[in-house]
Formats: structure tokens, sequence, C-alpha cells
């Protein structure tokens, strides 16, 4: 019997990540975003070590370009799913490893779509939280100052354990996000890490201290659907998705 052949499920933007193998919250923070959207949302996970530190980081630089080709090719935007990881390899080079696999891919990481999402929001001088040991926090804080963007305030649950990372309760990040924002001169906050629970509890901390919050995994959705020409106006959570 003859068949039909048609453009493949979805019909909007065709986005990869790569996900760590710890990594148990951003695929379904994305699902639930994406939920009736026509964008599609390819996945593959990158081998990592549960403790999390800048040595065990970099370590992903030489498994990258294996974990990208498990992706489809003709993908619109691919993003290599830690922010600190991509903080330690560096962003330049987490592009060349996976357009050494996907050439025409617009590629990006968390800690460049926070950067882009704050400068798209104007901030200049933030909160921050993060859940990470301040080795793997330090690096973040100087690539976002070196960018113009000055930590006034940074709180950690200095918890090397990816694992447990993913189960730190939101109302504990919420809790360190309103500590963050009585720093004096905050304009925004920011909660890194992929691993960390945040979508339910963004508009909540907007409100109620009428401060834009990004967070890695809203950022990082956010920066590849613009990079893939896809209108997100309202898709997702916080005053990002509305400016």
């Amino acid at each position: 019997m003859k068949y039909v052949l048609n453009d493949g499920a979805g019909a909007g933007a065709r986005l990869g990540l790569i996900v760590l193998a710890t990594d148990e919250t951003l695929e379904f923070e994305a699902r639930r975003m994406l939920a009736r959207r026509g964008a599609v949302l390819l996945h593959t996970r990158i081998p990592v070590a549960t403790t999390i530190t800048p040595e065990t980081l970099a370590q992903m630089d030489a498994a990258m370009p294996a974990a990208a080709a498990l992706l489809p090719a003709g993908l619109d935007a691919i993003g290599y799913a830690c922010t600190s990881g991509a903080t330690v390899i560096g962003p330049k080079r987490v592009r060349e490893q996976i357009r050494s696999i996907h050439p025409a891919a617009e590629v990006t990481d968390p800690i460049s779509a926070a950067r882009a999402a704050l400068q798209h929001l104007g901030a200049r001088r933030i909160g921050m939280v993060t859940p990470y040991l301040p080795s793997v926090t330090a690096p973040i804080c100087a690539l976002l100052g070196a960018s113009g963007i000055e930590i006034a305030h940074q709180t950690s649950f200095a918890e090397p354990d990816d694992r447990r990372v993913a189960r730190i309760d939101p109302a504990s990040t919420r809790a360190a996000l309103l500590e963050a924002a009585k720093a004096p001169g905050v304009d925004a906050l920011f909660a890194s890490c992929t691993n960390l629970q945040t979508f339910d509890i963004i508009d909540d901390v907007e409100a109620i201290t009428g401060l834009p919050v990004v967070t890695s995994n809203q950022a990082l959705l956010w920066h590849m659907l613009r990079l893939a020409g896809e209108g997100a106006g309202g898709w997702g959570p916080g005053l990002l998705f509305r400016a």
C-alpha cells in the first residue's frame, strides 16, 4: 500500500536537548511548557558523575559529540542543558562540539540563555540562588560579571550530589529567592541549575518581590525558541515570556 510523507510530528520549531544523565527536572518542566504547542522537543542524555565539581563537569566535554549524534538531523536549535557544565567547558566550546555533528543548528546552553534573558530584561544587579558547591558557583558569578551583570547577593544550598538537587523542594528555592530579593539595588533574580524545580514558583516570587525571575530551564527554553524563530510570548512562566 502506498503512503504519504509529511514534515514529521508537530508544525513548529524542532528543538533538541542534551540532558544530563542525573537530571530529573528539565524534561518535566519542558513538557509542561510545550504541551499543546506546535514545537517538537527531542532529547538525548550525556553521562555525568553524580557528584558535581568543576572536574566532573569538564569531563562532559569529550562526551558531547557522541551525545549530540543521538539527536536526529534537521533540528532548528539544540540546547546543552547544564548551566555549570557550560560555564566550566565554555559556551564557545559547547557550540563547537555540537556543531561538529549538527552544523546547521543554532546552539545554546543555560548560562548563555540566562545571560541573554537577564540582558533582555535590562538586569544589571541580581540576586542569585544555586544548589552548588562554592567551586562550581564561582565561575558562574565570574562569567555573568564579565558580561556586566553584578551579583549583589548569592545563596547556595552547597549540595554536590545532583540526585539530591533534583529533590530540593521548590519551597526552599522560593525562600532563597525571597531572601536574595532583599539585597540593596537588586533588579532581577536568577535561580541556576536545570535540576532545580522552579516553574511553580516563578510567578509567585515575581508577584511578591516585583522583580523578574530567571531560571535555568525557563531561560534555556525561551532562548531555544527565539533562536529557532518561534514566537514564544506567553508560552512559559514569568515576565521573561511577556517582555
